[in-house]
């Protein structure tokens, strides 16, 4: 029996307006609430804010003006920074790519000088190929052997062992010795060689990644003038079987330095257990949200500081780096969530960026190479890492990336 045509209008206009509501909600921006006066908050996180316009953090930028940054100007606006690398020999071709990306974005104006380490010496074929990629200063670093070797109080049976059962719980790199030493050099020594004692800025660029975006203002004056502290573009979860006591070490640091807490610190960040709660259970307590370090412009004085020379010392007497997996990431991460005012630590959303699988692929004209607001490249079940949702929730971000209610 066929419908009269009212009733078939009134179903139509009835599906258009459903169409259109669902258009709008899918579009909307996530709720918001004040974040205080330097964030807003992000309750969940439906869309990502990488497909909204991104634009540069507000002025005032240092930009290149004539020759302010000529990499021969002794008196150029560059400050106490550079870009750092640990990097082995036969990771040339790896990290010519990165130099290649980076210099093409950014350095090529601003002509910060390229540090690079290694626990061996680096060979002539080595710099020959990184010195032709950059008119900037080079250096090349050997990692003092006190700094990269194995401790005296780690027991070299106990880690095998504890390795064994890394693997059999799917932890990558369980019995890789270099790759523990690493991460132990990355967390609480790198800082301390003296090739930096008088550098305060470093961006961290690792062999096989990827820069997509034209930077045109200096990154570490704005971390400077902005008193940033820490500066990220991807926020992810841990393998909890990795890190299973590291939280449980971190509390018996507090239990004697509750002091050294910031009050406007990221403890809500770091002890989430809603949105992966059985990765807050198996590490006790730690959500394993972190910044993933592969990329990072920091202050070198936060790890200078008190607070982190006496937590880093801590850690690595527990063996930590070695019995388990601790990362540096982790570690950083817990360290800034934990003595930092959360208000310091910058997403620097306007800089494309890839280590495999993850992206951070902002919506600009300056980008190309990516795609806006991809977040992983693989399998779907990767887009469960992302832990940016609960920084967003919990510490917000700056006005400048955030969408306005009225947009």
């Amino acid at each position: 029996m066929a419908l009269p045509p009212a009733v078939r209008l009134m179903a139509i206009g009835t599906m258009l307006v459903f169409s259109f509501l669902c258009i709008q909600i899918y579009r909307a921006p996530s709720s918001l609430s004040a974040g205080g006066k330097h964030a807003i908050k992000i309750k969940d996180m439906p869309r990502d804010p990488n497909l909204d316009p991104t634009l540069e953090p507000p002025e005032p930028l240092h930009r290149v003006s004539g020759n302010n940054y000529a990499p021969d100007n002794a008196n150029s606006n560059r400050i106490n920074a550079t870009i750092l690398s640990l990097v082995r020999n036969e990771e040339l071709p790896g990290i010519l790519q990165s130099m290649r990306d980076l210099e093409r974005t950014w350095n090529h104006k601003f002509n910060y000088p390229w540090t690079f380490f290694n626990d061996v010496p680096f060979t002539e074929e080595f710099k020959k190929a990184t010195r032709a990629m950059t008119k900037a200063d080079i250096r090349y670093e050997l990692i003092p052997n006190e700094h990269w070797e194995v401790p005296s109080w780690i027991n070299r049976d106990l880690f095998r062992e504890s390795a064994d059962i890394l693997k059999e719980h799917d932890v990558q790199y369980a019995h890789m010795l270099s790759y523990h030493q690493m991460c132990r050099w990355n967390s609480g020594l790198f800082y301390k060689h003296p090739a930096l004692k008088d550098m305060q800025y470093y961006w961290r660029v690792e062999p096989k990644v990827h820069f997509f975006c034209d930077v045109d203002y200096d990154v570490f004056r704005f971390m400077q003038d902005r008193n940033k502290t820490y500066g990220f573009t991807i926020n992810l979860y841990d393998s909890p079987q990795s890190v299973p006591t590291l939280w449980t070490e971190t509390i018996k640091f507090l239990a004697s330095n509750s002091h050294y807490q910031h009050p406007d610190n990221a403890m809500k960040w770091l002890t989430d257990k809603e949105r992966r709660p059985e990765h807050t259970q198996e590490a006790n307590g730690y959500s394993t949200c972190h910044f993933w370090s592969n990329f990072e412009i920091a202050d070198m004085n936060f790890w200078r500081s008190s607070a982190y020379e006496e937590y880093f010392e801590h850690l690595d007497r527990a063996g930590g780096f070695f019995y388990e997996r601790w990362g540096d990431a982790p570690v950083h991460s817990i360290a800034l969530g934990l003595f930092e005012d959360a208000r310091k630590i910058h997403w620097f959303k306007d800089i494309g960026y890839q280590h495999i699988p993850f992206f951070n692929c902002p919506n600009s004209p300056k980008c190309r190479g990516c795609v806006t607001g991809r977040f992983y490249d693989g399998d779907a079940t990767l887009a469960k890492e992302d832990c940016r949702p609960n920084w967003f929730k919990y510490v917000g971000m700056s006005p400048e990336w955030a969408v306005s209610k009225d947009d």
